[in-house]
């Protein structure tokens, strides 16, 4: 028995991808053992803060990083420090933001819940745009020029949710953005693969991005990465760091941290609630340069493998249809769907259920169930799991 079935807790196969309610990805032997390694020592928390800094900037191009409890954490810290500057009296005050910027611009269409860690640091989201495009009225969504009339004096930053499909262009924000002084943060948390939006953000100059690092990184799932401008990650540091000490006994690295451009010690700040231990950060900047050793194409073979087993595993279920997605580019994820005639005496739904229900317990993707389809993903499967998530879905549908 595991750790997990000790205590009563269920395992799962994960085939719908890193969902944090399915507590993200696995993480290879290396991350766990160098975790465990990091685990028998202590160390300056800003020291390990501005040794991850480098290891960031080098594979981002950024001037500088981060890391804290996940891509939301690093949104909740981008935005603070955007609101705050490296004034510790703001910092203190937040998340109350009266008499600062307190206003971040954002395209309606990029709207989603994960946009709380934006507002949780203090500030009002403005709204631009109607997506029409979404709403099956026409072909435009927002525009350049909105986000350039909504900026005023309290805009403290502009937020931008990266996807293919997302408008204006990333570039075009950028421009405009910076045209009126105003910073770019930007929610890139499941935007790998590819590899190359690593660097693909920052040298379109935006100001600040947030990566997950328990999804396709197959990092530590309470971990993320921060990577932009060195003002704005000293910023953010400052706000998420422990600073319960003396200034005469401060010495923070200066990598990271300009003592000199600094009234006083900031106060603890709203930050701390996105602690993240020494392990998670060695664990994280582990599970990166793995990520960029082993390279897109090896990565994305991996990934068909599995696929295509359990494509094959799927075939000849009478009043179904077997699909390969993604397979034909190395920036895309390889993905399986079965759709589910309607002749077929289970909907998508009830697939999804009775696998999740099952033993051992399989989850899958639900997102495409409105259209009868259910849909798997690679990227958290283990070896062996491809055929055993094939067989399960054949029992079922053969029952």
């Amino acid at each position: 028995m595991n750790i997990y079935e000790r205590r009563g807790v269920r395992t799962l196969i994960n085939a719908k991808g890193p969902a944090t309610r399915l507590s993200g990805g696995i993480m290879r032997p290396e991350v766990t053992a160098a975790m465990a390694e990091a685990a028998k020592h202590c160390v300056d928390m800003a020291e390990l803060q501005a040794h991850a800094s480098q290891v960031i900037a080098g594979v981002t191009g950024a001037e500088a990083g981060y890391v804290a409890s996940g891509a939301a954490a690093c949104l909740t810290l981008a935005t603070a420090a955007c609101v705050t500057g490296l004034e510790p009296g703001r910092m203190a005050r937040l998340p109350d933001t009266t008499g600062m910027k307190n206003e971040v611009v954002v395209v309606r269409s990029q709207r989603n819940f994960y946009d709380h860690a934006v507002r949780a640091a203090g500030i009002r989201l403005v709204e631009v745009g109607l997506p029409d495009r979404y709403a099956g009225a026409g072909v435009r969504d927002a525009e350049g020029w909105e986000i350039a009339d909504a900026i005023t004096d309290r805009t403290a930053a502009v937020f931008y949710v990266a996807d293919a499909a997302a408008r204006p262009p990333l570039a075009e924000v950028v421009k405009v953005a910076h045209a009126a002084g105003v910073p770019v943060i930007v929610d890139a948390a499941a935007q790998l693969p590819p590899q190359a939006n690593l660097r693909r953000f920052i040298e379109i100059a935006a100001d600040l991005v947030a990566f997950s690092g328990g999804k396709a990184l197959n990092g530590p799932q309470g971990t993320g990465i921060l990577a932009g401008r060195r003002d704005l990650v000293m910023a953010a540091a400052l706000q998420h760091l422990d600073l319960d000490i003396a200034w005469e006994q401060w010495s923070p690295p200066a990598a990271l941290i300009d003592k000199d451009r600094l009234k006083g010690v900031p106060q603890h700040g709203i930050g701390r609630p996105c602690k993240v231990g020494k392990e998670q950060i060695i664990g994280l900047l582990t599970a990166l340069e793995l990520f960029v050793a082993e390279g897109d194409a090896a990565r994305h073979q991996r990934w068909r493998a599995m696929m295509e087993t359990l494509a094959n595993g799927l075939q000849g279920i009478p009043g179904t249809k077997v699909a390969l997605h993604g397979i034909g580019s190395t920036d895309e994820v390889p993905t399986v769907t079965l759709t589910l005639e309607r002749s077929n005496r289970l909907p998508a739904i009830d697939v999804v259920i009775a696998l999740q229900s099952g033993s051992p317990a399989i989850q899958v993707d639900p997102l495409l169930c409105d259209q009868g389809i259910v849909a798997f993903n690679p990227v958290c499967l283990q070896p062996g799991e491809a055929e055993t998530v094939g067989a399960a879905v054949r029992q079922l549908l053969l029952a």
